[in-house]
């Protein structure tokens, strides 16, 4: 029994292309890497030893004593290596009050800065999300207060709160920091673009209401949003100064910016103690913390930051 095997046909690249598709040519020539501009370059250098210069200088200061901060120069060491004595000193001078100041800025910032993001993520959805009357109006509300700087509200706040009789207490500083018109008009923005108006319209006709859709669906894609606004608010918050400074009266109830600008006054004082070594090392401790924060949450606001620029 004889098959007949047709001869094979050598195979051709050219493929006939489908409807609706362009045959692109290949190209050998390597892609071009982007020049680096040497401008660019010098003002980043500049900029960036413009922001390092400052934290060098107190970390090297904070190893110094009383005596050698005027006696050595200011970027260098100098013989004697005070850093944990100056550590102690600072924690222990005074009764140890440099810990209820610690503990008076830890409040204010979970409080304050903790609620100013929760109202915020809650205030931008709603906005983004749902239509109502007057939702122009607010947006020129929210526009114009963020225009407004926070030293301009400081004394009607203070009057306001003089009249309530809650100044020289924490609430005077809890209470304006809960307001956050950047993080809201921040959240505005970010909720519009991460968040599908589809996706909420298939969880309302699969049967969720508004809070599990907002708990389960929204909430994890407002992530990198949050954290933002979170690292915004708690800066401002941990470095205010103006605001404690015309509320609190009271030494117990001082953060700490106000408790270590009240000892680098000390010198100034008649019978006062100079203790710039105590103020110095006080400052290197009092940015540690919101130095671990951001690196905390570093991953949380690149991972999302980058999650948008990548499109399949």
């Amino acid at each position: 029994m004889s098959v007949a095997v047709e001869p094979t046909r050598p195979r051709s690249d050219k493929r006939t292309p489908r409807p609706g598709y362009v045959r692109m040519k290949s190209s050998s020539r390597s892609v071009d890497t982007p020049k680096r501009s040497v401008l660019l370059t010098v003002l980043t250098g500049i900029v960036l030893v413009y922001s390092l210069v400052p934290l060098v200088w107190l970390v090297i200061n904070s190893s110094k004593t009383q005596e050698s901060l005027f006696s050595s120069f200011g970027l260098w060491f100098s013989g004697d290596f005070a850093l944990f004595s100056n550590i102690g000193d600072t924690v222990t001078y005074d009764d140890g009050i440099f810990g209820r100041w610690f503990l008076n800025t830890v409040l204010y910032v979970v409080a304050g800065a903790g609620g100013a993001t929760f109202l915020a993520v809650l205030g931008g959805y709603a906005l983004a999300k749902f239509t109502f009357p007057g939702k122009k109006a607010v947006f020129a509300v929210v526009l114009g207060a963020v225009a407004v700087p926070g030293t301009a509200l400081a004394v009607p706040t203070f009057l306001m709160f003089s009249q309530m009789g809650l100044t020289n207490t924490p609430w005077a500083v809890i209470i304006p920091s809960l307001i956050s018109p950047f993080g809201l008009y921040l959240m505005w923005t970010f909720a519009s673009e991460a968040i599908p108006t589809e996706l909420l319209e298939s969880a309302r006709m699969d049967g969720a209401g508004e809070f599990r859709t907002f708990f389960q669906i929204s909430l994890p894609l407002l992530g990198p949003g949050i954290v933002t606004v979170l690292l915004f608010t708690m800066v401002a918050t941990w470095n205010n100064y103006f605001l404690p400074l015309i509320m609190l009266k009271d030494p117990d109830w001082y953060p700490l910016t106000l408790g270590l600008n009240a000892w680098n006054n000390q010198a100034s004082t008649v019978g006062g103690d100079a203790i710039y070594n105590l103020v110095i090392t006080g400052a290197l401790l009092t940015i540690l913390p919101l130095i671990a924060a951001f690196l905390l949450l570093q991953r949380f606001w690149q991972s999302g930051l980058s999650a948008g620029a990548v499109k399949e």
